[in-house]
This record gives structure tokens, C-alpha cells and sequence, in this order.
């Protein structure tokens, strides 16, 4: 290494500035997600500009001796994210040339200085500064040895102490946040290096299914896919991502599939300090993916240091028998399922359905199936009788394949929440957590199970639990909101709203919650504004533009809430419209005779939203209404 006047703490090169202070790279002043290993190799070629240093030389440096590493495709990937990230080429590089087995160059001019009062240089003084300081020195006469004070004596002696101290607990914490197992992960979304878009599915999958496997370690907390995915092909740092997440270390890597072959490198690496604890590196043909995910998965379960039992370690080597096409299918049904649209979830449903015409007994697809007719029928896309049937078929042949599988159990709950069937539903529910208690959705739609039957302060905890697995997932968020909502308190309905809203406000179903807790308030203007912004993220779906029309009639403009009933009618010509959606609009103009011909129609339906009937507050002037409990109780809410 050089000394400390050749290693100046900023170095530039083109439009990029790399800070090792701040361990940062940026561009024209904006910050690059480049972070580890990339960003240490970086350093180094820019510490010895035009010099040519060997990959053994490398390796010494990045990897300690006691590290397992496949050296050649850990630094390989390493040079590649670099290149990716300053928009180089191998072929005619601009800042890292590559010597041919031998090692690479930094070849472009580079200017070097020092950040403000970031480093001190011992400088000595000049003769002529000497003579000065001499002059000085004696026209000033000898001076009388100065004996300090207690009381100065007793402040410098607390300032050592302090100091003291505050050094010894830095050095313990350093060394404590080194030595502390890893009780929590998270699984970044693996980059898809093929230079192919089409085949981000794939690299995606493969991520959710190691978080899926990681998962099953009960003393492992696993971050649920949709919370590391807001983090695809961001700049963030990875201990940024850890304290967002707060999870003491994360998993990222790549994936590239290369005709008939796929290779996927990943690396574990500890938040506090950066630490880069494994790395290794896979070359598998496609028909062995599934493999390939079970070996990556034990890989880090190892690494992590927590208690694994028998059977957890049993399921990490578990590797089903499924055909490379059929595995494909359902890894592109689960990347358009994840979009919940209502395009995506119909391309979701020709996926699941041709990965199970191509392997029958695939249980997984079946779930898949059964989730993408759950969601069809319950955002209003397709009738009940349509998509229920189908989605209750799925779930039954999910779990005679696997009744093993959570998610097949969960899936399952779902349907027959949707189909009032209450006792059943809590039940799938309880199985699929005692299998995997830290699948999020389970834990998200038990608690909507609960609250529709009153049993709030229990719904408020399976939906705690389900954001603190998967926490920037905006539905889940959305839905802790409406628990608070159902539960009637208001304020921490609409405190959770505005947060999920902050977090991204083009999410339709957040402004949906927070408009109907401000009408709930009292806050008319404010109700109405999300409201219609709801509305108009969703496309006008019926069932968000219904909210408006309650909103109307809760305000008193009947003019404006007939308007909107008006257009719901006009669209039932062509599409679905839910009749209970119809009812809370009737019953929020206080129109008791149409609302409940409307509920008795909903009722007939088998509307999905009529398990909210039990709680929902547009409805609370019913409540006494003997006709109004006898429809509750109907619908097996009482």
C-alpha cells in the first residue's frame, strides 16, 4: 500500500468521483449502487493508475485465506457489476482494461485530492519558518515553567476519561457487531446479466424461491419477496438496504442463462460492517435449477450461524422432481401474478396452467392457480361464480399433491374466507403458519379473516407480524391500515395510510383506506381528494369509484352520489360490478330499502366483499335493523 500522501481520499476519473472515506462512487454528483467487493477492486485498480495488478493479487486482497471462494467467477462478476456501473466495455474500455489471464489496468487519466479536513499532514518547517519561530522565540524572553491548577488538572483528567471511554465502547461494539450471529436476512433481487429484459422472470424466481426456502429456518427472520423487490436495480448501499429492512445481513448476487446453461453467483455479506462472509459461484444446465436453488439455500443457511432442526435441514435439500418446462411456466406465472393488475393476473393464470399441463402433479403451479382466481374475484376483474370455483378447485389439488406446502394451505384459506366459510379458512390459516410461520401473506390474510368477524386485537397482530416480514409491501401496509379502520380507530388508520401513501403514492388501494378513514372522521374534503385519486389510479375500477359516490352521499351531495351510481350501471353492461359496492353507496344516502335489495342481491351473488358486512362502518345505522342481523348471520358473521 502507499503512504498516506499517495493515497488521496477522492479520486476522479471522467464524470465519476470515488470517495474511500464515504466508501461512495458517483456520477456528475449522484451517488451509484456500488457497494463490496466491486467497489474495494475499484479502489485498487485507481490506488495504482496505469500499473497492471494480478488476479492473484486481487484475490489476496478481497478474500481472506480462511474464505471459500470460486475466485475466478467472484472476480469476474465483481469487474463486470464495475463496468455496468460506469457504462464500460471489455471489447473497448474506456477505465478497466483486462490483461488476458493475468489481471486488469486502470487506464484513465485520474485526478486525485484530498476531502476538506479529512486527513492531516505532518509538515516540517521550512528554515526560514525556523529562524522565525527562533526570533520569536527569544525576543520573547525565557519563559517560567507554568504549573497547572487542580481544577484543570481534574477537567483534563475527565476529558482522558471520556475519551477513554467512549474509545473503549466503539472497540466493543465494532467487535460485538463482528462476532454477533446473523438472526436475519435479506435476499436481494439477483441481477439478470443475460443482456435480455425477457429473462428477468427467471432471475427473479429464483430469488423468490431461495427466500422461499430460507424461510422455513424458524429462527431465521427472511424478508418476504415483495420488500426486496422495491429494490431492483437501485443505487442504494447494501447497509442502507439492511437498516430500511433491519435485517443484520443480506444475500446478492447474479444470474445470466447462457443457451442450455445457467450460472448464478451469490454472496453473503454482513450489514454492520460490509463483511463479505461467503461467496461462491454456480454453473448448472437449466434442467438442474431447481438443484441449484437448494444448494444456494444451504450454502447461507450454513453461513448464518442460527439453530437448524433435522427436518428444516431435510426441506433445504428437498428438491422437487418437476420438467425444466413446466418449472419455467410457473416461474413466469409467479413474476405476473407479483404485478397484481388485473392483465397480469390473466397472463399469471395461461402460465400456471400450462406449467400444470406439462407436469400434473406440480403442486406449487396449482396454488399459483388457485391465488390468481382468489385475486380475480376479489378485485372485481371476474364474477364470484367464475373465479371461485376455480380458485377452491386449485387449492384442494394443491395440498393433495403437497400437503406439506404453506402456501397451498394459505391459498386455500383465502378461497374459503372468500366463500364465508370462516371456521375453514382460520384453519388453512393455522396450518400454513405451524408449516412456515414467516409467510407474510398467511399472517396478512388470517388477519383479515379475524377482523371481518370482529376479533380485532388479533387481526392487528397476524397484520404487525406480516409487515414486520415483508415491511415496504404496499398491500400489507394498506391492509394493517384497514384493520385499524374496521376496528373504528380512526387516527391510526389514517396515520398508517398516510405512510403507506408515502411510500409510494401511485398505489391506488393506500388512497382507498386513508379516503374511507377521512370520511369516517368527519374530513370530507380530504375523504373525497383520495378518493377520487384512488379511483383514477385504479383505472376507475368499480369498486374504487363506488367509494366516491359514498363519499358524495356521505357529504350530502346526492346530485353528484346518483351520478356515480348511474355510471356503475352503465358499466355492469360490460363488465362485473359488485352489488355490494352498490349497497354502501344506497346506505350512505341513508336509502335503506334499495341498500338492502342490493345486499340481498350481493347476498345471491356471493359477492367476495360481503365478508366486510360484519364491520364495515358505512353500514353501522343498519346495525339494529332486524333484517340487516338476519342478513349478517346468514352470511355466518354472527
Amino acid at each position: 500500500m502507499t503512504d498516506a500522501t499517495q493515497s488521496p481520499a477522492v479520486r476522479r476519473f471522467g464524470a465519476f468521483e470515488i470517495n474511500l472515506q464515504s466508501g461512495e462512487l458517483r456520477k456528475n454528483g449522484m451517488r451509484l449502487r456500488l457497494s463490496g467487493q466491486p467497489f474495494h477492486i475499484l479502489a485498487i485498480l485507481t490506488e495504482r493508475p496505469g500499473q497492471l495488478i494480478t488476479r492473484e493479487e486481487l484475490n489476496s486482497l478481497l478474500w481472506p485465506s480462511d474464505t471459500f471462494v470460486d475466485f475466478d467467477h467472484g472476480l469476474n462478476n465483481a469487474v463486470a457489476r464495475i463496468r455496468e456501473v460506469l457504462e464500460d466495455s471489455s471489447g473497448t474500455p474506456r477505465y478497466i482494461e483486462t490483461v488476458p489471464r493475468r489481471g486488469y489496468r486502470f487506464i484513465a487519466p485520474l485526478t486525485a485530492f484530498r476531502a476538506n479536513h479529512t486527513n492531516t499532514i505532518a509538515v516540517e518547517p521550512s528554515p526560514g519558518t525556523r529562524a522565525t519561530l527562533a526570533a520569536t522565540a527569544t525576543t520573547s524572553g525565557p519563559q517560567r515553567p507554568r504549573i497547572p491548577h487542580l481544577r484543570e488538572i481534574l477537567v483534563i483528567g475527565a476529558v482522558v476519561l471520556t475519551f477513554l471511554a467512549i474509545g473503549i465502547g466503539v472497540y466493543r461494539r465494532q467487535n460485538k457487531s463482528v462476532k454477533l450471529p446473523i438472526k436475519s436476512i435479506a435476499v436481494l433481487p439477483l441481477e439478470n446479466l443475460s443482456g435480455d429484459p425477457g429473462q428477468d422472470y427467471l432471475a427473479d424466481g429464483v430469488t423468490e424461491e431461495l427466500i422461499g426456502r430460507l424461510a422455513g429456518i424458524h429462527d431465521l427472520r427472511v424478508i418476504s419477496r415483495t420488500s426486496v423487490m422495491r429494490f431492483k436495480k437501485t443505487q442504494v448501499s447494501v447497509p442502507e438496504i439492511a437498516k430500511t429492512l433491519g435485517v443484520d445481513a443480506v444475500v446478492e448476487g447474479s444470474l445470466m442463462k447462457d443457451g442450455n446453461r445457467i450460472r448464478v453467483h451469490a454472496q453473503l455479506i454482513r450489514a454492520a460492517t460490509d463483511e463479505h462472509i461467503w461467496s461462491e459461484s454456480y454453473d448448472r444446465e437449466v434442467g438442474n435449477l431447481l438443484a441449484l436453488e437448494s444448494e444456494v439455500a444451504q450454502s447461507i443457511a450454513e453461513k448464518v450461524q442460527v439453530t437448524i432442526t433435522g427436518q428444516e435441514r431435510e426441506s433445504l435439500a428437498k428438491v422437487r422432481a418437476v420438467s425444466p418446462d413446466a418449472y419455467e411456466a410457473y416461474l413466469k406465472g409467479r413474476f405476473y401474478w407479483n404485478k397484481r393488475t388485473g392483465e397480469s393476473m390473466l397472463k399469471a393464470v395461461v402460465y400456471f396452467q400450462e406449467a400444470i399441463d406439462k407436469d400434473p402433479t406440480f403442486s406449487a403451479a396449482y396454488s399459483g392457480l388457485a391465488d390468481c382466481n382468489s385475486g380475480l374475484a376479489w378485485h372485481g376483474y371476474v364474477a364470484p361464480s367464475e373465479g371461485l370455483p376455480k380458485a377452491y378447485a386449485a387449492a384442494q389439488k394443491a395440498i393433495a399433491i403437497d400437503p406439506t406446502s404453506a402456501e397451498a394451505h394459505a391459498s386455500l384459506g383465502l378461497v374459503m374466507s372468500h366463500m364465508w366459510n370462516w371456521r375453514g379458512a382460520q384453519s388453512e390459516f393455522q396450518k400454513a403458519l405451524q408449516l412456515n410461520d414467516q409467510y407474510a401473506n398467511a399472517h396478512h390474510w388470517y388477519g383479515d379473516s379475524l377482523s371481518v368477524v370482529g376479533s380485532h386485537d388479533a387481526a392487528l397482530r397476524e397484520a404487525k407480524q406480516a409487515l414486520e416480514l415483508d415491511p415496504l409491501n404496499l398491500m400489507i401496509g394498506t391492509w394493517l391500515g384497514l384493520r385499524y379502520y374496521l376496528a373504528r380507530d380512526y387516527n391510526r388508520a389514517i396515520e398508517q395510510g398516510r405512510m403507506t401513501v408515502e411510500l409510494d403514492p401511485n398505489f391506488a388501494a393506500a388512497h382507498l383506506v386513508l379516503g374511507e378513514s377521512y370520511a369516517q372522521k368527519g374530513m370530507k374534503k380530504e375523504s373525497l381528494a383520495e378518493l377520487q385519486s384512488a379511483a383514477t389510479l385504479s383505472g376507475n375500477s368499480p369498486l374504487y369509484l363506488a367509494q366516491v359516490g359514498v363519499s358524495y352521499a356521505l357529504e350530502g351531495k346526492r346530485t353528484e352520489a346518483l351520478s356515480i351510481l348511474a355510471d356503475l350501471h352503465k358499466v355492469s353492461a360490460d363488465h362485473y360490478v359488485s352489488p355490494y359496492a352498490v349497497a354502501q353507496i344506497y346506505a350512505a344516502l341513508g336509502e335503506e330499502k334499495q341498500s338492502f335489495e342490493w345486499l340481498q342481491t350481493a347476498y345471491d351473488d356471493h359477492a367476495v366483499w360481503m365478508t366486510y358486512l360484519g364491520v364495515d362502518p358505512v353500514f353501522d345505522r343498519f346495525r339494529s335493523n332486524p333484517q340487516f342481523q338476519d342478513l349478517v348471520h346468514r352470511v355466518g358473521l354472527n
